[in-house]
């Protein structure tokens, strides 16, 4: 069939044209129009050196004649130029802002290849030299950026440390010691181990250490081990790189020890974590790096960790669930907290403390206890330690309408169950009024001293390391002790 003459024009475009001559014709009719259309055009070979700039990119750049910036790199020239990424992975970026000066270009970048698909260089436009061509896009930009930075802020807030070593009420000679032994590790960047049941203020005394110590200022980070499924621990604590498993983001995640990097990661309940990741938790302790799942490099890491158990760490490690060198690397600075039994002389100012605070969240006025219903508080074993007794304040606040104080028959009802059937203490009891004899305050001191280590090693069946935890002391204190008591 001919070809209608108006189908011809003067670059011989026609109808049915060849896709070779089609290139050809219109690849310097596209080149020719960005040129002329865009704010200005820089070109590089595959080192990245600049080969040809036009007039107008280089009256904009300040640059007086344009040959003398040929073969230098093109940093030299643009330093926010991304063209040698394009060089070196042979993919486009189409629109991006690239910052020169107090300016910002809106700029385009693509690969050259030659007719054999080689990659040579890379060319360079700016489409514009104001971002106001791009406000509705610009606009969305700036509302994402707020976003963001308002979404790191809080997320700031929430990894801040609330509590304070102030914050562990009491006043009893046990709680004072332990308050003593947070003071003095948080002096020292090293490793803590805060051992003690559940419920007696691990977390609490964790950040405080964090909060009185020099890293105060960087994140604090907790974690439950035992709270996480055993084939995402490693994901949590250590991160994964992207599509480390099925399932896994596109993209990097960090894990906790990286959220936590300048300042303080706690791990909760370290006891339950899986002997496989144990070695790796070690490695990370000693060499201050972590190695995301699924990838091949390391991050430097500045990370304090301290841990927490309820468990008998030595037990686990005789039957083979805990590594004995991972326990050795935790247990540099161990602390024990008390559990409320032995510290009940600290219940009136708990008991006030928690029903202050449990009355300012739910709007209601605070608990008031009769004298018999703290004797009767005062009995109990308090297997929960505080977290148990903050729970029952709190049923108790349900409980009572706030006119009067709450006797000890209107707790007992609470108590029932689980709590076995309780009575006063002997303590109640009124005081004999014949005088006793006062003794030397230092032989009262080393008699309840003396007491104090034999019911610890009647605890431990003779074992002397862990009654020197129970007492909160060293190994080679306790020694001494022996000794100055002919034990």
């Amino acid at each position: 069939m001919p070809i209608a003459s108006e189908d011809l024009d003067q670059h011989g475009l026609v109808i049915g044209v060849s896709p070779e001559r089609f290139r050809e014709v219109a690849m310097p009719l596209l080149f020719d129009h960005l040129n002329a259309q865009c704010e200005g055009t820089i070109a590089v070979n595959r080192q990245a050196r600049i080969v040809w700039i036009n007039d107008k990119y280089a009256e904009k750049l300040g640059i007086a004649d344009p040959r003398s910036v040929l073969g230098q790199e093109v940093e030299a020239v643009l330093p926010a130029s991304r063209l040698r990424e394009v060089v070196q992975s042979g993919a486009p970026s189409m629109l991006d802002l690239m910052a020169f000066g107090d300016e910002h270009f809106v700029v385009t970048r693509i690969p050259l290849r030659d007719e054999d698909g080689t990659l040579v260089g890379a060319l360079g436009f700016v489409l514009f030299d104001r971002a106001r061509h791009l406000q509705p896009v610009m606009a969305k930009y700036n509302q994402l950026q707020n976003q963001l930075a308002a979404a790191q802020r809080e997320l700031a807030r929430a990894r801040r440390a609330r509590y304070t070593i102030a914050g562990f009420i009491g006043s009893s000679a046990a709680a004072s010691e332990v308050k003593r032994q947070a003071r003095r590790a948080a002096q020292l960047d090293a490793t803590v181990l805060l051992r003690g049941e559940t419920g007696t203020g691990k977390e609490l005394l964790a950040q405080g250490i964090h909060n009185l110590s020099l890293r105060a200022s960087g994140p604090f980070v907790a974690v439950n081990v035992a709270a996480i499924p055993e084939s995402l621990v490693e994901a949590e604590l250590f991160g994964t790189a992207p599509g480390a498993y099925t399932g896994a983001e596109r993209r990097a995640r960090a894990g906790k020890f990286e959220l936590a990097d300048g300042g303080t990661l706690f791990l909760d309940e370290i006891g339950d974590l899986p002997l496989p990741l144990q070695a790796k938790l070690l490695r990370v302790l000693q060499e201050q790096e972590v190695e995301p799942l699924g990838s091949n490099q390391v991050k430097a890491l500045n990370v304090r960790v301290i841990a927490a158990t309820h468990v008998d760490l030595e037990a686990k490690v005789a039957a083979g669930a805990f590594r004995e060198d991972l326990y050795y690397r935790l247990n540099v600075l161990a602390l024990r907290l008390p559990p409320l039994r032995e510290r009940r002389e600290d219940l009136p100012a708990l008991i006030e403390h928690l029903a202050d605070d449990i009355a300012s969240r739910s709007g209601q006025p605070p608990l008031e206890l009769t004298d018999d219903a703290l004797a009767l508080l005062a009995a109990q074993p308090w297997p929960g330690n505080v977290r148990e007794l903050r729970n029952l304040l709190e049923r108790a606040q349900l409980l009572g309408d706030g006119s009067q104080p709450l006797a000890a028959s209107e707790l007992a009802e609470l108590l029932v169950d689980p709590l076995p059937a309780v009575t006063l203490p002997a303590a109640a009891a009124p005081a004999p009024e014949s005088p006793t004899p006062v003794r030397p305050l230092a032989d009262s001191l080393a008699e309840a001293e003396r007491a104090a280590i034999l019911a610890a090693l009647a605890a431990c069946k003779g074992n002397r390391t862990q009654a020197a935890e129970r007492l909160g002391i060293a190994r080679a204190s306790l020694y001494n002790k022996l000794q100055a008591h002919g034990l």
